[in-house]
């Protein structure tokens, strides 16, 4: 075994001069946990031609496999929510459902929980385990309680801490459902996504405690929230940063399927579109649009000439939108109760109206039957999702 000493500290420089390890404790914590540990038995790498090449510790030489721990990039370390790198016999298709996250978001996160000795961190997602050792370095593995969907990939987890000489209090389960024997925590952290904050980690979180999630449906339009849990049950906060971690699987999208030009067969509306649907390809209309319609799905595809088609369905509302590429132009068909494109469009002019602010102006507040968004005093960017 390759001792990994010197590639732990030039992890923690490369991390410190980007400004994610801004504190000497959590600079420490890299420096004591190697990462190499939580990537057993392998993983996957992109081919670019979207398919994955699994790569193992077992049969990868061991520079190699160092170098390939210590990159600054997420590690995919499992597919469709089963298939592990050992498992795969060379280049597969799938989608990646449990990840080693790049070491400086991990960081930047862990940084921003603000943490203080003696405080009891829940983490919602266990995934490989390597920032439950780095929460478990700084704070003591009696104050960090990890939670895990995934059987499997807990036992995975739980072997690479122990490897690493910690034993946390780590449970397999629902991490929307929180644990409330071990509660009230001080810091709450989610390494997966949700749409909404779950009232429940509130509950369970202190007066004064602080929970940190990524919140959106749109992989290009998630953000990272931070709140802080008042004495009247509430949680207040604002987004400080663009994040994307894979949906927590309770809360996942069940894609749509089947015909699509079937679906928006009966528009009740027809127009030129004010605002291109690329838009939804930047961070922040992407986000501002999941926020009008949290529960609807984005879809691109092609007509037969070849023109560009963007879907928007929003199953909940029984509303549709479809705009197609007409020249230099777009062209809107709507259908169902909700006209979705003229709601998006509104939101993103009011945000250019506004002198296009960053993610980290919009404020959030979570209550046991909505959460609310707002940016300033615009009636144009506020927003309501009722909780049902």
């Amino acid at each position: 075994m390759i001792d990994t000493t010197s590639q732990r500290q030039a992890l923690a420089d490369r991390l410190e001069a980007a400004g994610a390890a801004r504190t000497p404790a959590w600079r420490k914590a890299v420096e004591a946990v190697p990462r190499e540990l939580f990537l057993h038995p392998g993983v996957f790498l992109p081919t670019g031609d979207g398919l994955w090449q699994p790569m193992t510790a077992a049969d990868t030489d061991p520079a190699e496999w160092t170098r390939t721990a210590y990159a600054d990039e997420s590690l995919v370390t499992q597919l469709d929510n089963q298939l592990t790198a050992d498992q795969a016999p060379g280049p597969v298709p799938g989608i990646p459902t449990s990840s080693s996250t790049v070491p400086r978001l991990v960081l930047e996160m862990i940084e921003e929980l603000e943490v203080d000795d003696g405080h009891r961190v829940l983490e919602i997602g266990t995934g490989t385990g390597y920032s439950t050792a780095l929460m478990c370095h700084r704070l003591g593995e009696d104050n960090v309680t990890t939670i895990e969907v995934d059987p499997e990939v807990a036992a995975r987890a739980d072997a690479a801490l122990e490897s690493a000489g910690i034993s946390t209090w780590t449970v397999t389960g629902d991490g929307l459902l929180g644990l409330p024997r071990r509660a009230p925590y001080d810091r709450v952290v989610a390494t997966c996504g949700v749409r909404r904050i779950p009232y429940t980690w509130v509950r369970q979180t202190r007066p004064g405690g602080v929970i940190l999630a990524t919140i959106g449906s749109l992989a290009t339009g998630t953000g990272l929230a931070k709140v802080t849990v008042n004495d009247d049950g509430t949680a207040e906060g604002r987004f400080v940063a663009h994040a994307n971690f894979m949906q927590a699987r309770s809360q996942a999208v069940t894609p749509i399927a089947g015909d699509l030009s079937s679906r928006v067969a009966y528009p009740n509306s027809e127009r030129r579109a004010l605002i291109s649907p690329t838009d939804l390809d930047e961070p922040m209309p992407a986000f501002l649009a999941q926020l009008t319609a949290p529960t609807a799905q984005v879809l691109r595809a092609r007509t037969s000439d070849g023109a560009a088609l963007v879907y928007l369905f929003d199953p909940d509302r029984e509303s549709f939108a479809e705009l197609t590429q007409n020249g230099g132009d777009w062209l809107v068909r709507q259908g169902g109760p909700v006209a979705l494109w003229d709601d998006i469009e509104r939101a993103l002019c009011g945000w250019r109206d506004a002198g296009q602010p960053s993610i980290t102006e919009v404020r959030l507040r979570v209550s046991e039957r909505s959460h609310s968004y707002w940016i300033g005093d615009s009636s144009a960017l506020r927003w309501q999702h009722p909780l049902c």
